[in-house]
Parts: structure tokens; C-alpha cells; sequence
């Protein structure tokens, strides 16, 4: 294709829902909530149509995207 192309492939639809598990996997991830981890974990294992997680890897990949706010000192602490 050139660089003026007017041909466009459309772009494959993504299931929302597994967008949405990702990135509620990646802030627990982030807070170390081992407890919503595995419940996400076994939501997606017991879900028999999801054949690509892509999407699941896409909702994770947009939320890591995003830096962590960093932490000031505890200066309080003696």
C-alpha cells in the first residue's frame, strides 16, 4: 500500500468485556490484590468462547501504559 492509499482494512472488534477484565487485572495487579487477581484469573479460565486474549492483553497493555504516581517520603517517621 502506499503512502496516499484509500484502501483501509477495518479493524477487528473487540470484545469489551475482556478489555475491561485486563485492566482491572493490571490494577490489582498494581495493588497487589492477590484476591481479585485470582478471581479474575478464574473468571477468564471458566469462559469456554475466549479463544484469543489479545484483548484481555490490549485493556492490561493500556493501563501499564499509564506511570505510577510516585510516593513522597514518610518524613514523619522517626
Amino acid at each position: 500500500m502506499g503512502l496516499f492509499s484509500r484502501k483501509s482494512q477495518p479493524e477487528p472488534a473487540r470484545d469489551e468485556r475482556m478489555t475491561e477484565l485486563g485492566r482491572d487485572y493490571a490494577i490489582a495487579r498494581r495493588h497487589r490484590d492477590q484476591r481479585a487477581m485470582n478471581r479474575i484469573m478464574r473468571e477468564i479460565g471458566t469462559d469456554k468462547d475466549v479463544t484469543d486474549l489479545s484483548d484481555f492483553r490490549a485493556g492490561q497493555d493500556s493501563y501499564d501504559s499509564i506511570p505510577p504516581i510516585p510516593r513522597g517520603r514518610n518524613t514523619r517517621r522517626k
